[in-house]
């Protein structure tokens, strides 16, 4: 009997789909320390290729690998520093690792700044934790947009799976797939804003395995 249902049903064609999945580096490597804890540089490496690669299994979709793009910038100098505008002193930065040699700067939280304006924090009650320290790479978000588009514009791929978790790239998505680009953000389980939420075909996070006998196995 159940050989007789199986014979009735339609084999399901899946739709052919040429991949291109784009990396966040810095993203990558603080989340998947948080999800799977530390490991060797060729560890991590050998994590995240399994990890791009088990984006390539797919139920619907029959997808090639058409290329990984992975993006990064070089670590602080050792020595960079950074004027903190309570304490009046710079401060050395070279410990940070994992962020590019780029834009540093302190910023008063967003709701330390509102309660100032409503009058509910004076400035004799700034205090150091009332400060957030504004990193932002250079040009990484810019290099990743430049590839999206160009990707997009001379229809190299019909799928892009971006492996990021910041609401930077959302003109990049919006051009994507006005050029017929099926976009995917996999935020690694991260929540994401809803203005990228808005402008994407999907999320999907993978399971970050631990060899290569795992994956096979899904």
């Amino acid at each position: 009997m159940v050989e007789d249902v199986q014979n009735k049903m339609p084999n399901i064609q899946k739709f052919e789909v040429k991949t291109a999945i784009l990396i966040d580096g810095a993203f990558y490597r603080e989340r998947s320390k948080m999800i799977a804890g530390i490991k060797s540089p060729k560890e991590r490496a050998d994590e995240l290729e399994r990890y791009c690669l088990d984006h390539l299994h797919d139920k619907y979709e029959k997808r090639s690998l058409y290329r990984i793009f992975y993006y990064d910038c070089p670590p602080v100098e050792k020595g960079k520093n950074v004027y903190h505008p309570l304490t009046k002193r710079s401060e050395n930065l070279g410990r940070l690792g994992t962020k590019g040699n780029i834009n540093l700067n302190y910023n008063l939280r967003p709701e330390v700044t509102k309660a100032l304006f409503n009058g509910e924090k004076t400035l004799d009650e700034i205090g150091e934790s009332d400060f957030v320290l504004n990193i932002v790479p250079n040009g990484v978000d810019m290099r990743i947009g430049v590839d999206i588009s160009s990707m997009a514009y001379k229809k190299q791929v019909n799928q892009i799976i971006l492996i990021a978790g910041d609401s930077d790239f959302v003109p990049a998505a919006k051009q994507a797939r006005r050029e017929g680009i099926d976009f995917i953000l996999d935020p690694m389980g991260n929540a994401i804003a809803d203005d990228l939420f808005e402008h994407i075909d999907g999320v999907r996070s993978r399971r970050l395995v631990n060899n290569a006998k795992d994956l096979k196995q899904k």
